[in-house]
């Protein structure tokens, strides 16, 4: 965890101060930028050199084959990969006959920044070329947050000290040479050049491509167009061919003269669709963001940026490092989810090609509750893409012989695409993730017509899920088993903890929303013995509990299991899961990331405060984090049970996880579920934030080096702030009505609040209730204070 010293600590920045090419991959997916619709990593606008370009389309998959070497009833035959689609970003420069390259001349300056507030990324580089001209060159890119099919990039070429002949080549490239070597060939004929050329076409100042996958059979179309001005005698040029449209500006260049162009990008896609209808699409497109020009294009994205950090910032006095980055997490959760509009969040966003771009249970388990509380239409869209998904979740459970729904572990359009069946088949708590998110949405938002609309579908079928899966023993008790829990350790095992809570949750949700909207259940085959049994299954399902050590087994039997000999283990053999067999982890008490800490946040009500306690200890012990999703609810549980320091801890390698790339894999895209963490990790943890049931309640403690944190957060359309300090909190409503009135709890009091009534109560010392807890050998997390100094 050592700053980098090309990235200095600013509270609304991210900024290069200069280029290290050793660090292009991360850089790219840091400087990423998106809507939820377009994503566009953050490449140099000039092309070279790059680690992995990348500009996605959300959705925009192609199918390749999924090989096993023993295949299995169940198992998918073919997966889907996010496509690196045409690339609208190019924009070549020549210096006289020279081009413009960060490796060749030399590099006089170079930085970029990513500002958080406008929503940009900005460049400046001073060059100069072989032959001693120098050019100075100035680029602003964005993702429009209101123009959701539109990006832009302002480019401006100013000479230093003499005379310039420049030429810029702004381009549309399909099909670009991705690095690396694709070790299967059935994979690599599919998607070295998944993209077939229907159309192309150009202008002296514009161009489209139009283009088919190959297998999946998604369309795209792609289109740009210019704003240009500079000296007189300005020449602009276009031309076109299947894989790429390329528009050139050439001009001469006095000294105190400049050349400014402008690049609006426009993409569609669809499945249905007709070519025509899509590139119909893009070129209205276009045409808006012309009538709206750069500088309304700009105006637009602070404006809603401004609207967005009103209600959505995060302050934290006292360090530095975590306010720029839980701002920086914050921003690139909305820049995932904003746009999506019934597409889903993948585990990367659109930053980059990790995870082949798929969505998993992160998105439900932990960014959708931060979106709830920030942006919770987002929230919205995302349950409306599981519900678009829902007759395929049904197809798969059929398939597996069970009732309801199963959604996949992994997929982009809503296929299974796992080929790992511990995972794909027995990691069922995504039923419950994604029933818990329609609950939150439901409790934080009081939005009754989604509940009617898409609310009892989805609970209703995840439901039938658990009671068709599970079973009562002959005493009457409820059992889920073989399934694999948060913990992929720990798989295929009986009665885990976090997935029967959440079950019995999902039961009791779904028992409840069907008796409110009776028609709505009737019309998906619904009946009162149905909801019976929905209720029975709740009330009798098992959760284990040792009472030796007085603890919750992760699973059934779990604390009997042998210990993982950690004095053994090398610090190079972590992550475990690339240096032992997976049968190995699966029979041992090691804990990939939290799995029964994660049920005490989501569950707390589930759980005593000495139970809690004793759990964290215990899991502490046996926990190595080998995945990002485990350091942010290890601190929301640290800072319950009153370890604040501790907490203080994994909340900094929380926050920081992909600004100091800590799981050295930012390369292929940020860590969206991570960077949400970032925010639960303060708001969930810091400031004790629970919604059980519906309950808005806080408990804030704030560790030695914190002075002050400060929030908002959206609760059935009132906006409250919470202000938390070492000794007190305060707690207020803003813009809302005189007749506004919310109802919240302090440390276990209930407060009223109202417009003209914020309410201050003293913070309570925190009292663990066992001693400081133990890790791993060498996988405590790196001490906040020492990190500062």
């Amino acid at each position: 965890m050592i700053r980098h010293p090309a990235y200095p600590v600013e509270p609304w920045r991210v900024r290069e101060t200069h280029l290290d090419i050793e660090l292009l991959a991360r850089s790219e997916s840091i400087f990423a930028l998106s809507n939820g619709h377009i994503g566009l990593r953050g490449n140099l606008d000039e092309g070279d050199p790059h680690a992995l370009p990348g500009t996605y389309l959300n959705s925009f998959y192609e199918l390749r084959p999924l090989p096993y070497a023993e295949g299995g009833y169940g198992y998918p035959e073919s997966g889907q990969t996010i496509v690196n689609i045409t690339n609208g970003k190019l924009i070549r420069l020549l210096v006289d006959d020279e081009p413009f390259d960060i490796r060749d001349g030399r590099l006089r300056r170079h930085e970029r920044v990513l500002d958080l507030r406008d929503g940009v990324l900005r460049r400046e580089v001073e060059w100069e070329s072989g032959a001693g001209r120098a050019v100075r060159v100035r680029s602003t890119r964005l993702v429009s947050f209101t123009q959701r099919s539109i990006a832009a990039i302002e480019y401006e070429v100013t000479p230093v000290d003499a005379p310039l002949r420049v030429i810029v080549q702004s381009e549309l490239v399909a099909n670009e040479t991705l690095p690396g070597p694709l070790k299967d060939p059935r994979v690599s004929a599919v998607l070295r050049a998944p993209l077939i050329a229907e159309d192309c076409h150009a202008s002296d100042t514009g161009a489209s491509l139009a283009h088919v996958t190959r297998e999946s059979g998604l369309r795209l179309a792609a289109a740009m167009d210019h704003f240009v001005e500079g000296p007189p005698g300005v020449r602009c040029t276009g031309e076109a061919e299947p894989d790429l449209a390329r528009t050139t500006v050439a001009c001469r260049l006095a000294p105190g003269q400049r050349l400014r162009v402008v690049k609006l990008i426009g993409y569609g896609w669809s499945s249905r669709r007709s070519p025509a209808a899509i590139r119909d699409q893009v070129a209205a497109a276009i045409e808006g963001a012309r009538f709206e020009g750069w500088d309304g294009l700009l105006a637009a994205q602070r404006a809603y940026l401004d609207r967005f950090w009103d209600g959505a910032d995060v302050e934290l006095d006292g360090d530095a490092e975590a306010q720029q980055a839980v701002r920086f997490a914050l921003f690139h959760v909305l820049q995932a989810g904003a746009r999506a509009e019934k597409r889903p969040i993948a585990a990367k966003g659109l930053t980059g090609p990790g995870y082949d771009g798929h969505v998993f249970w992160d998105t439900e388990r932990y960014v959708l509750p931060v979106l709830t509380y920030i942006q919770p239409r987002a929230a919205r869209e995302a349950l409306r893409w599981r519900h678009a998904t829902l007759d395929l979740a049904r197809e798969r459970a059929a398939m597996l012989g069970w009732a309801g729904a199963a959604f996949p572990w992994r997929t982009i359009r809503g296929h299974e695409c796992s080929g790992y069946w511990p995972a794909g088949t027995a990691a069922l708590h995504l039923a419950a993730d994604v029933a818990d998110g329609v609950t939150r949405y439901v409790n934080a938002t009081g939005d009754e017509g989604f509940v009617r609309e898409v609310g009892v579908d989805l609970l209703t079928e995840t439901a039938r899920l658990w009671v068709s899966f599970g079973h009562h023993d002959r005493h009457g008790v409820f059992h889920l088993d073989g399934v694999t829990g948060p913990d992929e350790y720990t798989a295929v095992a009986d009665d885990n903890v976090y997935t029967n809570l959440m079950a019995r949750r999902n039961l009791i949700a779904a028992a409840d929303a069907v008796t409110a909207h009776p028609d709505r259940f009737r019309a998906l085959g619904g009946s009162e013995e149905e909801i019976v049994s929905w209720r029975a299954a709740a009330a009798a399902m098992h959760i284990p509990y040792d009472e030796e050590l007085g603890v919750h087994p992760q699973v059934r039997g779990f604390t009997l299991m042998r210990e993982w000999d950690f004095d053994s283990t090398r610090p190079d053999d972590y992550p475990l899961l690339l240096h032992f067999p997976y049968l190995d982890l699966y029979r041992s008490q090691v804990v990939k990331q939290a799995d029964l800490v994660l049920a005490m946040h989501w569950c707390g009500d589930a759980f005593s405060a000495e139970e809690k306690a004793r759990n964290f200890a215990y899991y502490e012990r046996r926990t190595v984090r080998d995945s990002s999703l485990s350091a942010c609810t290890q601190a929301i549980i640290a800072a319950e049970v009153g370890h604040l320091e501790l907490a203080y801890d994994y909340i900094g390698e929380a926050v920081l996880m992909d600004l100091y790339d800590l799981h050295r894999n930012t390369r292929d895209g940020v860590h969206i579920a991570s960077l949400a963490g970032a925010w639960l990790s303060l708001v969930a943890g810091l400031a004790g934030m629970r919604d059980h049931g519906g309950r808005l309640s806080f408990a804030p403690r704030l560790p030695r080096a914190i002075d002050r944190l400060a929030f908002s957060l959206l609760w059935h359309g009132l906006h409250l702030r919470v202000t938390v300090r070492p000794g007190e909190a305060a707690y207020s409503l803003r813009d809302a009505g005189d007749d506004a009135r919310l109802e919240l709890w302090h440390h276990g009091e209930r407060l009223v609040l109202t417009p003209t009534a914020p309410v201050t109560r003293p913070v309570p010392a925190a009292l663990p209730l066992t001693g400081e807890p133990v890790q791993p050998p060498g996988r405590r997390p790196v001490h906040r204070e020492n990190l500062m100094r």
